[in-house]
């Protein structure tokens, strides 16, 4: 996936800014696909280039005028290709699991505190998770159209973090 699509989708839910989109990013789909602010502006300027985005120049009183982008007609249609070309399965490529498969070369206390510090940065990610789930859905299956899309991403997320979670507890314990 190019970062051009994850803005695209963003901007189908809420036009913003530059700005606005790289906080949004950090908020919602920078869970699953993460950009620098500077990758985020680079990226809308070919957007615009290419019309997939129409910008409109805002006026701000006391800071410089900002552009707001809206998905174009181009860029729907570019968003509509996209989802429909087929995606490959994503493969696991974690440097995590080398170093526990090296771990007899190495100190065994190193690894185990690597795992340990993996396990919790991940719960503390599921505990973000599930608190985002229990403020913004707290009736799924009441849920349709984009907010049902929106929630069923989320609960990709939480049940990887469940299971990278449980994964390292299972690696401490065996270790």
């Amino acid at each position: 996936m190019a970062l051009e699509h994850a803005l695209l989708v963003s901007l189908s839910e809420k036009s913003g800014s530059g700005y606005e989109l790289a906080r949004r990013f950090g908020k919602s789909i920078g869970f699953f696909w993460n950009a620098t602010h500077q990758q985020i502006y680079r990226v809308l300027k070919r957007m615009d280039e290419s019309g997939w985005v129409d910008a409109e120049t805002v006026g701000q009183d006391g800071r410089p005028d900002k552009k707001v982008y809206r998905v174009s007609d181009a860029g729907r249609a570019e968003l509509q290709r996209w989802i429909a070309e087929p995606t490959e399965p994503g493969q696991l490529r974690n440097e995590l699991a080398v170093k526990i498969r090296a771990a007899a070369l190495g100190d065994l206390a190193d690894v185990k505190a690597e795992v340990t510090r993996h396990r919790d940065e991940h719960t503390r990610r599921l505990e973000i998770y599930r608190l985002i789930e229990k403020r913004d859905f707290p009736a799924p299956d009441r849920l349709s159209g984009p907010d049902l899309h929106q929630y069923l991403v989320l609960r990709g997320g939480i049940r990887v973090e469940e299971g990278f979670t449980a994964w390292c507890q299972e690696v401490l314990d065996a270790l």
